[in-house]
Parts: C-alpha cells; structure tokens; sequence
C-alpha cells in the first residue's frame, strides 16, 4: 500500500481515531508523506454529519481535518472486519487511536495486544482526562476548555467565561500526538524498540496555557479574564481608530518610542511613568487614553500603512475570509485544490514547509469505505 512521496513515504499509518485529534494528527502525517489507513465504524466519523456548513453534502469539519487518506469501514463486531482490523494493525509502523481508555481491550487492539504481533510497533492513544481518574470522562474539548481554566481567562473582564473559537485543544493535542508518534519513530530507528505514545486533552491543554499556568505553578497567582487586554504587556490589544479597531503592539521599550514618535507623543518616551514595560502595564489606565486620543485622529487603514512601515507591530481584525487573503496576499499560497475532476477539494495548505521534501496535498478526504474492497484484499495477500 506505502509508496508516496515525502520524508515519511513507506510508513503505514492505522488510524482507529475520529473527531478532531486523532484526525488532525494523522492528516499532519499523511501531508509528509505517511500512508494513512483511516478505519471508520459502518457508520462513519462523527464529523461526517456535523453540517451546516458543507460542500456537496459532506460537512466542511470532515474536509479540514482528513485529505490524503483511505477509508475503510470496518465492524469490529463483525469477525471478518475484526480479522482484517487486527491484520492492519500486525502490519502498522503506527496505530493510532482515541477510544475511551481500554476501550480495544476487548477486540485484542489494545496496545499489549498488538504489540505481541507487532513489536515494533508505536501505537499512540488520545484521551481527554487520562488513563488514571480521569479514564471515564469523555473527552470534548468544550468540557477540557472549561475543565482546564481557559474560559475562565476568555471574555470581558465583567462578562460570562467563554469558549475559544475553534476546538483549540483537539488542535494543539493532535500536533502533541505527531510530535510524540515522530519522536517514538526516531528512537525505533535508532533501537528498534516500539513503544505507547499517551496525550490527553486536559495535559495538553494545561501546557498550552503556558504564561496563566505558570503563573499559577510558579507565581502563585490565579490569572482572570482581561477581554483582549495582556496581563503583562500593554499595548497589545486592539485600541479605537477614527473608523475601527487596530490590533497595536509594542513588545518592547523600543517598539514603544517608534509608537510614540509616529503618534507625535515623543514626550511620552522620557514620561517616568511610561519607560519600561512593567511601568507601561502598571498604568495602562494613565496610558491608554493619550493613545487613543490621537488614533481617533485618523483611519484604522491609514495607521497600519503608518505604523507597519515605522516597524511597530499592528494589524486589522479580520474574519476568516480576509486571513485567507491575507494570506494570498502575502505570497503563502493558503489554498490548495486536493483532488482531480470533479473530486477537488479546497483545502488549507500543510504550513510546514520542507526544501527537499516538500509536503503533498493529493488524496481529497475519502467516502466512507471508498477503499474498503482495496484495502480488504492487500490485507488478505500475503505479507512479510
């Protein structure tokens, strides 16, 4: 089955998982070159359904997250189906899966059981909460945003906690998951020894909190909700203009004095109660109304035109079709068309990118079981 292009090309990729993580993450793979098995309940992902919004009947979630695999339904209740799911994973460098824990145990798919067959094997599990007390929980990433503190620090100041956006968590969980796969691929060719990759949402979301966890673990203290404010950097949020919000920043003293020459407040450079950071985000409330005062002057285009060429950090609020032509824009090509004839798919482009193995973008996210008859009869041929 193995024989793409990329700096993963020959690696055989069984991939028992479905939502977002485990998705997320083996597509990763599959753009660098993997081939990716992706095993589906007869009823398919659950993302299959999750519409609106759809292109041609197949809900645009499913798109983003499953290009350059093939799918084979499979009922592990089913003898023949279990017989090929367990021939598949004799014959994987990888498995992946996000059952509940302990949840292939019954079908020998666990990772004692493969690992018998397979010894080689890297065999990477997702979870919400772990395999400890956290073993039953279900892991959505709306409950771990909320588990883990994240929508504590999401929202107005004097408003309800609220999501992130996008599933944040599934996402950065998926990229934990292939950076463990990668590295457990690594030490195998070094050793030869396979091994159980283990990432849960609550852990991986705990890391990515990065600054409000720490300052928690380390600095004792428990972060809250700012809106778009930075606890420990100001500015960096948006600030009114004459016609809409700017996105402005200054990460630095000096980012600060080229702010304040372009605005025309040089004498703000040498104001005592301004000169470093920890004075600035002291007194952000003295701060930020001298700001303001002269970007209501003009337009948000205007000042960023201004202030992009002086070098400070700033930028429009865009929706997401403007990120993509932003994008376009700045020469990163974000689309690419997956696919041929009638089966292309536009697609977000890998944003990795390698100079001597470029990634791939061929295979559109297969139907259900559209290489079902395929994949059945090379698992029934012999194998070494």
């Amino acid at each position: 089955m193995t024989g793409t292009d990329g700096p993963l090309a020959g690696l055989l990729i069984a991939d028992f998982s479905r939502i977002l993580a485990g998705p997320y993450a083996t597509m990763l793979l599959a753009d660098l070159g993997a081939e990716v098995i992706k095993v589906e309940s007869p009823a398919g992902d659950d993302t299959r359904t999750w519409i609106p919004p759809e292109r041609d009947g197949v809900s645009t979630y499913y798109l983003a997250i499953n290009r350059n695999k093939r799918s084979i339904g499979l009922d592990l209740k089913n003898p023949d189906d279990l017989r090929a799911a367990r021939e598949l994973a004799r014959r994987a460098d990888v498995l992946i899966e996000n059952f509940k824990p302990g949840g292939l145990r019954r079908f020998e798919l666990d990772y004692s059981s493969v690992r018998e067959t397979n010894p080689g094997v890297i065999y990477a599990s997702i979870s919400g909460f772990g395999t400890a007390g956290g073993a039953a929980l279900p892991g959505y990433d709306l409950l771990v945003q909320a588990a883990s503190g994240l929508m504590s620090l999401t929202g107005d100041a004097d408003g309800p906690p609220y999501r992130a956006g996008i599933s944040v968590f599934d996402v950065m969980t998926g990229m934990h998951a292939a950076i463990g796969i990668l590295s457990a691929l690594h030490h195998r060719d070094r050793t030869g020894e396979g091994q159980h990759v283990e990432v849960n949402l609550l852990s991986s979301a705990l890391s990515a909190l990065v600054n409000h966890s720490a300052a928690h673990v380390a600095g004792d203290v428990v972060p809250h909700r700012m809106g778009n404010a930075h606890p420990s950097l100001f500015p960096y949020e948006p600030l009114p203009t004459a016609d809409k919000d700017l996105i402005i920043i200054a990460g630095n003293d000096g980012q600060f004095r080229i702010l304040c020459r372009e605005l025309g407040l040089a004498e703000l450079i040498t104001d005592e109660r301004f000169l470093h950071n920890e004075d600035r985000t002291r007194n952000r409330e003295q701060l930020r109304p001298l700001l303001v005062g002269k970007l209501m002057q003009r337009s948000a285009d205007d000042w960023f035109r201004q202030l992009s060429a002086a070098g400070v950090p700033c930028g429009p609020i865009n929706h997401v079709d403007g990120g993509v032509a932003l994008a376009d824009e700045l020469g990163l090509d974000p689309v690419v068309r997956v696919g041929a004839g009638d089966d292309v798919v536009p697609s977000i482009r890998n944003p990795i990118s390698l100079s001597a193995t470029p990634t791939r973008h061929v295979l559109p996210p297969p139907g259900l079981n559209q290489h079902g008859d395929e994949i059945r009869a090379w698992l029934a041929e012999p194998a070494d």
